[in-house]
């Protein structure tokens, strides 16, 4: 067992990393490229300088265990909030917007159109076809005033 250790080389490295990759494709999870990245990693170094293959292994362990927080540092998807601020906030995105009251408000409550939905209104009593301004929202109730 120790002979196949002693004889590990620059080219097995290399060999086992591009391997490690190929599988990669078979079987795609990211796990097994970062571990490629790592014997590949070994290999180049041992081009370079000559290494016994106990630091091989030991290289080969660190590269392949530093890679995990840098996977997850890469994979982190970054927030960009500028992108869509409203995203699950539609009511949110009404704030300020002007409509066109679809029936009156009467005692405080109406409906307004917008897009393919009614909406309920809260506010003082306007008769239908006033535009009306949301000020205020509180889940699916919009409160207006007149624009």
């Amino acid at each position: 067992m120790t002979d196949m250790f002693v004889s590990l080389g620059t080219w097995n490295w290399l060999i086992f990393g591009f391997i490690l990759m190929a599988l990669e494709v078979l079987a795609p999870g990211i796990f097994l490229f970062w571990l490629g990245l790592a014997a590949l990693l070994v290999g180049l170094i041992s081009f370079t300088v000559v290494l016994s293959w106990q630091i091989q292994l030991v290289m080969f362990a660190v590269f392949a265990a530093a890679a995990v927080p840098i996977w997850r540092r890469l994979a982190r998807p970054k927030p960009d909030a500028s992108a869509s601020p409203f995203l699950n906030k539609r009511t949110e995105a009404l704030l300020g917007r002007e409509f066109t009251l679809e029936k009156p408000i009467i005692d405080g409550s109406g409906t307004v159109r917008i897009g393919d939905t009614v909406w309920r209104v809260a506010g003082p009593d306007t008769p239908a076809g006033t535009r009306v301004k949301v000020v205020q929202v509180d889940g699916a109730n919009l409160t207006v005033a007149a624009a």
